[in-house]
């Protein structure tokens, strides 16, 4: 419909094309703005005349295709052309177009492949909330990209390598014991990790003595590689507690470790194509004239670094993979270093480096300070997801304690708080982290949309019979509040489309907040099991409509819906 009224104008407006009108059309925030609006701002220089006077001239000339539009009225004020459409018209055609099976879809990526790099924990250290971002971001963006069609190849890029695990055999062997790490396991790692830095201050021949243990890993040292590869189960176990508890699987655990004996390889490339430089001893590829620092390869004793292993997986994974992009969803702080990478790879001569895409989020913050591994200041996400998961347990306890499956349905709550809390607000914003928003169960959160699903399945079944898809009375849903639903329900398309663009899972999450609160005031002015027979019917159909796209909708984010609450 939006696209023959732009074919229309476009044909009406000289020199302007029907994909400029499309891209300016827009749907307005109130209802009495009408259904579609366009600003003619944009037109007033190519067509030499002042926004109002062409809103004008659209209007008159409006006038006599109305019905062929299907457009009820127009009207022009202050440089728009408000467009009201037949509502009967209207709800007939996104009734249709929202019941199909394949409504917010559009198999944009079948036939190709993208690699998603998210989650990605270093071992030996707890899962944190910083941690819990960038999981359920890549989550959310790889449930997007599958329902558009694409192969997307989930990859958790184990921080499994590095001076760090120099630093944890030393503080291991000096600190701690066999037996107390079987007992308390990843606590027990974490703390004399924060320990080690503690004392590094005050004794710099502690680095020292990380960094040759961190050497014999890289020679495959018998002893380093035991201790370590016992760090690296111990997180793993840890590590898919959480993962069950939302709902996520990988297929690629190969982290930093794996890369390790590619990387004499990517150093002889590098010579060979005379890009490989010294600089104190160590190897580097001179980025200086894109003005960035030089991206290092390989440390003054030749071990290798975070740029060096990362590049060599980008070789890796297109050799594998075949990928039309690899996405790599990690913080802010990390922009530097992938601009680094994927610089190094376009100056290696290969033409995909374009293809290579950093999707950036904020900090998160406990009460304003920066979370820190080293200083101990962080909170866990386990403990996050199970304290959600209580107080969603207690709500259910009080409100509706002969609830079937209480536990199972405090866990969808509950996790599902946690999942919407992060997801609603845009990626790039920093998040101060505080237990009292991410646990609220008021306004814009996943309960109430989980809460409106809920609704929404109660009147399903509590209907006699199914929604009759083949007898609807249009005309039925053409009042204010049913007609306000399918215009929301009728955005989903766009969301999806809009989140896959953008790598922003937010679109998704206030798509579902507008119908929520669509349908909750379609539900308390418009009776439906209680309305005449063809106008309950017509509401039944609507009703439906509306939870089968939050469930699909809330599936996109990677939460669950409880069928009561």
């Amino acid at each position: 419909m939006k696209e023959e009224i732009c074919k229309w104008i476009a044909k009406k407006l000289v020199n302007v094309s029907e994909q400029e009108v499309i891209t300016v059309m827009e749907i307005p925030p109130e209802d009495y703005m009408g259904d579609f609006a366009l600003p003619c701002f944009s037109f007033a220089k190519v067509l030499h005349k002042n926004p109002a006077g062409i809103a004008q001239e659209l209007n008159t000339s409006l006038e006599d295709v109305q019905e062929e539009l299907g457009i009820e009225k127009s009207e022009a004020v202050n440089g728009y052309l408000n467009i009201f459409m037949k509502r009967d018209k209207y709800v007939e055609y996104w009734i249709n177009k929202i019941k199909s099976p394949d409504f917010g879809l559009k198999k944009t990526g079948t036939g190709k492949t993208i690699c998603m790099d998210y989650s990605s924990p270093n071992i030996a250290k707890n899962f944190h909330v910083g941690h819990l971002r960038t999981t359920v971001i890549g989550n959310s963006l790889y449930r997007i990209y599958k329902k558009l069609g694409f192969h997307v190849v989930r990859i958790n890029h184990l921080g499994d390598w590095g001076t760090q695990f120099g630093k944890l055999i030393v503080a291991y062997k000096k600190w701690s014991d066999e037996e107390t790490v079987k007992e308390k396991g990843i606590e027990e790692l974490l703390r004399i990790y924060v320990k080690f830095n503690t004392e590094a201050e005050k004794d710099p021949e502690l680095l020292s003595q990380a960094r040759n243990w961190f050497v014999k890993m890289e020679q495959n040292d018998e002893e380093a590689i035991g201790i370590w590869n016992w760090f690296k189960e111990i997180s793993l176990k840890e590590y898919s507690r959480v993962y069950d508890l939302l709902g996520i699987t990988f297929d690629s655990y190969a982290g930093e470790s794996f890369y390790r004996d590619k990387v004499p390889a990517l150093v002889e490339e590098l010579k060979s194509k005379g890009l490989l430089k010294k600089s104190q001893g160590a190897d580097i590829v001179d980025l200086s004239e894109y003005d960035m620092p030089p991206c290092l390869i390989t440390k003054s004793d030749g071990s290798s670094i975070y740029h060096s292993r990362d590049i060599a997986a980008v070789l890796y994974r297109k050799e594998t993979y075949h990928f039309d992009r690899c996405i790599y969803v990690t913080g802010m702080e990390q922009s530097l270093h992938f601009k680094q990478v994927f610089k190094a790879i376009e100056v290696m001569g290969y033409n995909w480096a374009d293809t290579l895409i950093h999707v950036p989020y904020g900090l998160v913050s406990l009460e304003g300070a920066k979370l820190s591994t080293r200083s101990g200041n962080i909170i866990y996400a386990e403990d996050i997801l199970n304290e959600s998961i209580e107080r969603a347990f207690q709500a259910i306890q009080d409100k509706n304690p002969d609830l079937k499956e209480k536990e199972q349905t405090a866990e969808k709550i509950g996790i599902g708080a946690v999942i919407f809390h992060d997801l609603f607000n845009q990626r790039i914003k920093n998040v101060d982290f505080s237990w009292e928003a991410v646990l609220s169960f008021d306004g814009t959160t996943g309960p109430y949309v989980q809460y409106t699903y809920a609704r929404a399945r109660s009147i399903m079944r509590k209907n006699s019979k199914e929604a009759d898809y083949e007898n609807i009375d249009f005309h039925a849903l053409t009042e204010d509040m049913g007609y306000a639903l399918i215009k929301a329900l009728s955005g989903y398309e766009e969301a999806v489309k809009k989140a896959a663009e953008r790598y922003e899972p937010s679109v998704i999450a206030r798509f579902l907040v507008t119908v929520a609160v669509a349908f909750n005031k379609f539900y308390h002015e418009c009776p439906i099991l209680q309305a005449e027979e063809s106008t309950k019917q017509a509401r039944i159909v609507l009703t439906d409509l509306a939870q089968r796209v939050i469930l699909d909708a809330c599936g996109l984010l990677g939460m669950a819906c409880p069928e009561e609450m």
